[in-house]
């Protein structure tokens, strides 16, 4: 089962920074997310999504090269393999296209973490900041909780374990932690 990770950042440009650790930490096999969306609340307090992992994209282009074999095939059947083709890149363009209009406007049933929660919690941090909300499947916990080590955050909500998450709370503020013991 996927474990929720939401996290508050003190500036509008922290939850980038670490999800561009995350994928690379992905490559490295150390964590595999199933979903993320950075919010950041602008100065005049509106909140924005941007949602992370793109769900249709990669189907997409798979549909594409689906309809472009078959096409093909089905010209060559009927001696018209330019036909065959030309009509199979429009179907798979044309249904691509449904596909992400659907979704843009809400028509396609919600992937991951559901929208309307972040935007919930999201409206709750300050302005001028952005948080992380992650749906991680899996993850070697020692590595990941070491990359977050590098940031102060705040801690929204979890579905993790009391000790899961306070381990999450005490690399969070590792470092603000030796600033502070060095001062």
């Amino acid at each position: 089962m996927s474990e929720l990770v939401c996290i508050a950042f003190k500036d509008s440009g922290t939850a980038d920074r670490v999800l561009n650790e995350l994928r690379a930490m992905e490559t490295e096999y150390v964590l595999d997310l199933e979903d993320a969306v950075i919010v950041v609340r602008d100065m005049d307090g509106k909140v924005h999504l941007k949602q992370c992992v793109d769900v249709f994209g990669g189907a997409t282009k798979h549909g594409v090269a689906l309809g472009v074999l078959w096409g093909g095939l089905m010209g060559l059947l009927f001696m018209n393999p330019l036909a065959g083709l030309l009509g199979s890149i429009a179907g798979g363009a044309g249904a691509g296209a449904m596909t992400t209009a659907a979704n843009e406007y809400g028509l396609l049933s919600d992937y991951g973490i559901p929208d309307q929660f972040i935007k919930d919690l999201g409206s709750t941090i300050k302005r001028g900041t952005s948080a992380i909300f992650l749906l991680i499947r899996s993850a070697d916990q020692d590595k990941l909780l070491a990359g977050f080590s590098q940031y102060e955050g705040t801690i929204l909500k979890t579905s993790l374990s009391k000790e899961q998450e306070e381990k999450l709370r005490a690399a969070l503020t590792h470092e603000h932690k030796q600033k502070i013991s060095k001062s």
